[in-house]
Formats: structure tokens, C-alpha cells, sequence
């Protein structure tokens, strides 16, 4: 990989995944559970919700993991509710964040510099780790919230599937990495690149296809 794409991709990436990370024990503590916060995990510092392996997956094939949030369901007064307001808490995190970095991007006007390549990745990673998590699938945040949106008997039902459910988007994703099949990146990237030019306007998507160019 190209040094100068690798140095934009590490801020972005750990802005990212920090920003989920934390909304998950920020929520997750709101509500009464204080696994999070006593593990040291209620933290806007990326060390603490960095997983190296994962990490180094996102960096070099696109697709990687940050270190889980620990959650306890039994200290919520509603459980279901609960898991599925910490879940929703990451992926909206990086809405939010995407929204406030779109913002930036379009305040600075025209900029073709290192600033502007980093924040345009920032934007892009954030929009794709909330879609994607989004998805209704175990272990994703999408499944959570899915459960707690349907009734307990059908979630209970659901959840009987969750091992098949996991094995589906395992093998999506390698076949989208081995293969190139496109499955979850069809899915994901049309409405992800939409939201990104909505947000960060022509000047974001001509930085953003600088970047991928220098990888």
C-alpha cells in the first residue's frame, strides 16, 4: 500500500470505529449496565477499542473488527430494550459523526491537500461502519436492534437462527473478499456512496477517489 494512503486510512479508520465503540458503553451505561465503564471501555481514546488483528484486516483488505463492547442485559430494566438501544447507540454515533464531518468538508470550500483526503475517508468510513452494521444479521449492532423492534415471541423465534444467520454473513464476506462477488458491498456501497456525496458534496468524492487511487 502506498505510505501516503496508509497514513490517511489510520485516523480515519480509528475515528471510526472509536466513535461506535464508545456510543455502545456511553448508552449501554446511560441505561444502567456499567460493565463497559468499569472495563475502561467508556473511552474516546482508540487504544482501548482497538483490536489488532481486526485492525490490520481493515487496513489492508477492507473488512475488520474492533474489540466488542461488553454489554450485560441483566442490568437493564427492560433487556431487549436495552440491547437494542446500546446497538443502535454505534451505528447512529457514526451518522453523527458523519454528518458533523460533512460539514467541515464543505465549510473548508475547495481543498485538494492531506486534510481534505483524511476527511474525506473519515466521512466514508463512518457512513459504511453504520450501514453495514445495520445489517440484520448476528453479530452485527442490525440484529439487536431488529430483535427489539419485533415482537418477543417472533425475536425469540429469530434468534433460534442466529448461528445460520452468522454463518451467512461470514461466507458473504468472503466471498466478497476472495471473490470479489459484491454481495454485502452491493448492498451497502450504492446507498453509502449516496449518503457520502450528500453529505460532502463533489469536492468529497473527488478526495475520496484520490485516496483509493494512491492505494
Amino acid at each position: 500500500m502506498n505510505p501516503l494512503a496508509l497514513i490517511v486510512r489510520i485516523p480515519a479508520i480509528l475515528l471510526a470505529l472509536t466513535v461506535h465503540e464508545y456510543a455502545h458503553a456511553r448508552i449501554a451505561s446511560a441505561m444502567g449496565d456499567p460493565t463497559a465503564r468499569l472495563r475502561g471501555r467508556m473511552t474516546l481514546n482508540p487504544l482501548s477499542h482497538i483490536d489488532p488483528l481486526g485492525f490490520l484486516c481493515l487496513m489492508l483488505a477492507g473488512f475488520g473488527w474492533a474489540k466488542p463492547v461488553p454489554i450485560n442485559p441483566f442490568y437493564f430494566s427492560e433487556p431487549r430494550k436495552g440491547m437494542m438501544w446500546s446497538s443502535f447507540a454505534g451505528p447512529m454515533a457514526n451518522f453523527l459523526a458523519a454528518c458533523a464531518i460533512g460539514l467541515v468538508f464543505r465549510s473548508m470550500g475547495h481543498q485538494e491537500g492531506l486534510l481534505a483526503e483524511i476527511l474525506a475517508l473519515s466521512l466514508f468510513y463512518n457512513v459504511t461502519l453504520a450501514l453495514f452494521n445495520l445489517l440484520p444479521f448476528p453479530p452485527l449492532d442490525g440484529s439487536h436492534v431488529l430483535k427489539g423492534l419485533l415482537p418477543r415471541e417472533l425475536a425469540l423465534r429469530l434468534s433460534r437462527h442466529d448461528r445460520v444467520l452468522m454463518m451467512v454473513l461470514f461466507g458473504a464476506i468472503l466471498a466478497d473478499s476472495l471473490f470479489h462477488a459484491r454481495i454485502l458491498g452491493g448492498i451497502v456501497m450504492g446507498p453509502a456512496l449516496e449518503i457520502f456525496s450528500f453529505l460532502g458534496g463533489k469536492d468529497a468524492i473527488w478526495a475520496l477517489v484520490r485516496v483509493f487511487r494512491a492505494g
